[in-house]
């Protein structure tokens, strides 16, 4: 298959080619650990007795024999977490986007969604067989333009978004959306993948929202939380419709019992210190600093996702590798993960960096930078 060889060579052409880098001997400013649970003593030692009680997998799907006591247990902690009703455990944010939001929308349906959403949220809106719109990001006046207009041709309208854009750090207007959705009839399906524990509890609880009966709540375990995995949150009966409906929970084998355990324990660390989220703060504003010192364009919207603005794919990949030989990782982010011509750097604040891994950052960032220009 000669093709094959024809394509990564256009790839690399491009600057867009794409290969795995081993962590181990590099300090890594770009995880989405944002407040360090998952090396957290408490959280080991919780995964690790569930690894002794019931092995390294779940043995099969939920609807088989994969559902545990800490299935349910994490299930009903994050119901609790969230403010709903009930919440519904799924193998990652992948499957549990392009699970849902099919079967939530079908024919003679609309799905409305912001052109910045996860590529979770693009794939799950493609294999649904409603009408779509993609809206310019963060447009709610065209979103409500469009639903003055068309609203009376659709059977049901689902709005979808993510509540913080992984690649920007910006945060949706939740408040703003909900009325759209209050006033026009439709469904909100919110993917708090990066908003969990890391504005509050999420963007509900950021923008001071109950939960309504409209409103999907769509998370994972594998940012804040430190684990992996994902959950739906919402009614009971909309939990109910899923676990009957839902492709990617029922044909998917279920999350292993440890890791259930471990992030049970972790969302109790998180309940027990109420200071944890402001703390994460603290480090988001020490990079800040250190990014105004060496003159560096920056996003940053009170979220740990803090992008280092370069541009240039090449130069993106450039700064990557003098990084890497500094011991830094920082990865080059480019299209099709964001437009062309918007390559970055993606930073993260976590609650694991220390002030000398930071002092550690600042010193390889002012050296790679001075090799730049010299």
């Amino acid at each position: 298959m000669k093709w094959l060889k024809r394509e990564l060579e256009e790839i690399k052409k491009q600057n867009l080619y794409r290969e795995r880098i081993n962590v181990e001997g590099l300090k890594d400013f770009c995880s989405n650990d944002y407040l360090g649970l998952r090396k957290h003593p408490e959280v080991i030692e919780a995964s690790i007795k569930a690894l002794k009680d019931y092995g390294l997998g779940s043995g099969a799907s939920q609807l088989v024999s994969g559902y545990t006591k800490y299935h349910k247990e994490l299930e009903e902690k994050l119901a609790q977490f969230k403010g709903v009703q009930k919440c519904l455990l799924f193998g990652s944010g992948f499957l549990a986007n392009v699970g849902v939001i099919p079967v939530l929308a079908g024919e003679g349906d609309l799905i409305l969604s912001d052109e910045l959403n996860h590529a979770s949220i693009i794939d799950g809106v493609r294999l649904s067989k409603a009408d779509k719109k993609i809206f310019k990001h963060m447009d709610y006046d065209s979103v409500e333009e469009f639903l003055k207009k068309n609203r009376k041709n659709y059977r049901r309208v689902l709005i979808v978004t993510d509540t913080v854009f992984s690649m920007d750090g910006d945060i949706a207007d939740l408040r703003r959306l909900a009325k759209i959705c209050e006033e026009y009839d439709c469904m909100l399906y919110i993917d708090e993948a990066h908003s969990t524990a890391t504005i509050g509890k999420g963007g509900l609880d950021y923008f001071g929202l109950k939960h309504k009966d409209y409103i999907i709540v769509m998370g994972t375990l594998s940012k804040a939380l430190g684990g992996y995995g994902a959950f739906i949150c919402g009614t009971e009966l909309l939990i109910e419709f899923l676990v009957n409906k839902a492709r990617s929970l029922i044909f998917s084998t279920s999350l292993p019992p440890n890791v259930c355990a471990g992030v049970k324990k972790a969302l109790e660390i998180i309940e027990n210190n109420p200071h944890i989220i402001d703390n994460l703060r603290i480090i988001e504003n020490k990079l800040i600093k250190i990014f105004k010192e060496l003159q560096l364009e920056f996003k940053y919207f009170k979220t740990p996702i803090i992008p280092v603005m370069v541009y240039q794919e090449e130069k993106a990949l450039r700064l990557r590798n003098s990084l890497l030989r500094e011991g830094v990782f920082l990865q080059a982010i480019r299209y099709p993960t964001v437009p062309k011509g918007k390559a970055r750097l993606r930073l993260t604040a976590s609650l694991s960096y220390t002030d000398e891994d930071l002092e550690f950052l600042r010193a390889a960032l002012k050296k790679v930078l001075k090799e730049k220009k010299g």
